[in-house]
């Protein structure tokens, strides 16, 4: 070879090392900022609904995935300040990308042609909106009190000795919870509605940021310690989604988890690493990318490059690969039309562990929407399976 052929061979494999060097840094700084981005609050919601037209029982609006969905939902009126609550879907123009659902009530403020904002919870306010008694509470916590809601049984049934401790998801508030409330009500059981770090209200962690469930659960063993000091003997716990896996945390490493009876979980994170995954790949992000920010989560430079307060332990939070460790009944409730969290970790969880999970699959329903779409079936699956415990 030539001295010539070899300068060049050489500055060939320095530029090809330099690509890759690049790319692998490249990666690298995309996978921190998606990892990011999964542990930071929303700092604000927009809106993300137009409302075209109000008719007589009717309300027509711009044809998007959750506008479409089956089932009855809420809207958000100006930034919140009023809200409707909308019902099936009478006609969708597919041409005209338009879709017009039944009215069912607007509970404030004034239904009108604008913007507004996508409420999956169907209720919106406090347990009043659903015409319950309540009582504003604090659960005192290491990084102070986090605001609740005591919902005592109905008159008329008796009082069970066993609470409901209700626990929303990422990104969402105690509204989530708010249409789990009737059944519990008429059942008997008194239940806590609960907050935790980094909620609207709330107090803040030190950096700010989720913990997915790997912090977060002692603030829910300080509200079921709040629930056994006001006389639950024991309490069945509630999770939607990332409350799914807070509640999980307790089960296995609180000093009371002893006091929970059952847990409830509705579409819930039982394997992050999976819904990274799937996020990942919603984003059209490198397989490479979400494996990475996995990796990023766990480091021990995980409190620099994202601002959360320790590592997180994606080990901890599988629940699959954990489920010999389980050991109170679980009754999960999962879509299998659920794109955020897909439900094939709850599938094989219940495969893994038949003799203490109940899995009620069902269909049609996004994200935490299951009631929305069958709220007789989803309170009955609920009433049956607290019955029988």
């Amino acid at each position: 070879m030539t001295a010539e052929r070899r300068t060049t061979a050489v500055r060939g494999a320095v530029l090809g090392a330099s690509l890759a060097l690049a790319a692998g840094a490249g990666l690298s700084a995309l996978a921190t900022v998606y990892a990011r981005k999964v542990v930071t609050p929303d700092a604000e919601k927009p809106d993300d609904v137009d409302v075209l037209a109000v008719g007589a029982g009717s309300v027509t609006l711009r044809a998007t995935p959750e506008t479409i969905a089956p089932g009855r939902y809420g809207l958000w009126l100006d930034s919140g300040e009023g809200h409707a609550r909308v019902g099936e879907v009478i006609d969708h123009d597919e041409q005209a990308g338009t879709v017009t659902r039944r009215l069912i009530g607007v509970d404030r403020g004034r239904l009108r042609e604008g913007p507004g904002r996508w409420n999956q919870y169907y209720y919106a306010g406090t347990p009043a909106a659903l015409g319950l008694p309540y009582e504003e509470v604090v659960v005192p916590t290491e990084l102070g009190d986090m605001p609740g809601w005591f919902v005592p049984a109905a008159g008329g049934v008796p009082t069970r000795d066993t609470w409901a401790i209700l626990v929303h998801g990422r990104g969402a508030t105690r509204e989530e919870s708010l249409r789990a409330l009737p059944v519990l009500h008429r059942l008997g059981f008194p239940a806590l509605v609960v907050s935790y770090r980094n909620d609207p209200g709330a107090p803040r962690s030190h950096g700010g940021r989720y913990q997915l469930g790997d912090a977060e659960w002692q603030d829910v063993e300080a509200a079921l310690l709040v629930a056994v000091e006001h006389g639950a003997a024991e309490v069945v716990l509630f999770g939607w989604s990332m409350g799914g896996a807070i509640v999980l945390q307790l089960v296995t490493r609180s000093w009371v988890a002893d006091r929970v009876r059952a847990v409830v979980l509705d579409a819930p994170v039982l394997d992050w690493r999976h819904v990274l995954d799937h996020h990942a790949r919603l984003n059209r992000l490198p397989d490479a990318v979400g494996r990475l920010a996995q990796a990023v989560l766990q480091h021990r430079s995980a409190r620099r490059l994202l601002g959360v307060d320790a590592p997180l332990s994606l080990d901890r939070m599988d629940w699959v690969t954990r489920a010999a460790e389980l050991r109170v009944p679980l009754l999960i409730l999962h879509s299998d039309d659920d794109e955020f969290v897909p439900a094939e970790p709850s599938r094989r969880l219940a495969r893994a562990r038949p003799d203490v999970v109940t899995y009620v699959p069902s269909s049609g329903a996004r994200h935490t929407k299951e009631w929305n779409v069958d709220p007789d079936g989803w309170d009955s699956a609920v009433a049956r399976f607290l019955l029988e415990l």
